[in-house]
């Protein structure tokens, strides 16, 4: 658990006051700089990596932050697409079932295409934790893309080392909890509470290539 609490303290360590006011601004305008926002949790990841002691890293907007960026979203769009494609026929199938507390054709649609995606999002959620941080921190190290979309090496990367993963994953839930739980202090909680919860997923993921238990793939 020592990881875990390493990972919920190191985005107030080194210079972090002056890292988060520009990521609370990405995220207030989000989806606008939403490549932005990817590519500093990348960077936050490499610099974890690096040297986890010094906090997160400064803002730089450059060439790299946006490719790092537009590279991990198509990434975490391709851990979606199986699930956007069933989400429309698996919503018809719960409307012909009568699933829906309402018999209004519209409220109807709207309340399976609800319990739909809700069906869905665990299922999501659980595949994006088996591939994305280990591919995460593969790609975080090498700056090499293929080594983001090479799920079948982050599926060996969690069977070589199961405990670290878990501990890793147990991390990432917790911090995206903590981060979503702070929509309790209005919007500014809740934007706040989402940065926090990616750089303690940057620090996080950073450990499974601090522990060369995932090797950049060749």
């Amino acid at each position: 658990m020592k990881l875990v609490a390493e990972s919920f303290a190191w985005p107030f360590r080194g210079h972090w006051r002056s890292r988060w006011a520009p990521g609370i601004l990405c995220i207030f305008v989000l989806p606008l700089l939403f490549i932005p926002l990817l590519g500093y949790a990348i960077a936050a990841t490499r610099a974890a990596e690096a040297d986890p002691s010094t906090g997160p890293p400064s803002w730089r907007l450059s060439a790299r932050l946006l490719s790092d960026g537009l590279w991990t979203a198509c990434a975490v769009l391709l851990t979606m697409l199986p699930f956007l494609l069933a989400w429309h026929p698996l919503a018809g199938v719960l409307m012909r079932a009568g699933a829906s507390p309402s018999h209004d054709a519209w409220l109807a649609g709207v309340y399976a295409h609800a319990f739909a995606f809700s069906g869905l999002a665990l299922p999501w959620g659980l595949v994006a934790l088996l591939v994305l941080p280990h591919a995460t921190a593969s790609f975080a190290a090498s700056g090499r893309p293929g080594d983001l979309f090479n799920f079948a090496a982050a599926v060996r990367g969690v069977r070589r080392d199961f405990a670290r993963w878990n501990i890793v994953a147990a991390a990432l839930v917790t911090g995206w909890a903590i981060g979503l739980a702070c929509a309790g202090l209005l919007c500014v909680g809740i934007v706040a509470g989402v940065f926090y919860a990616i750089l303690v997923s940057a620090h996080a993921t950073a450990s499974l290539h601090r522990s060369g238990s995932y090797p950049s793939a060749g």
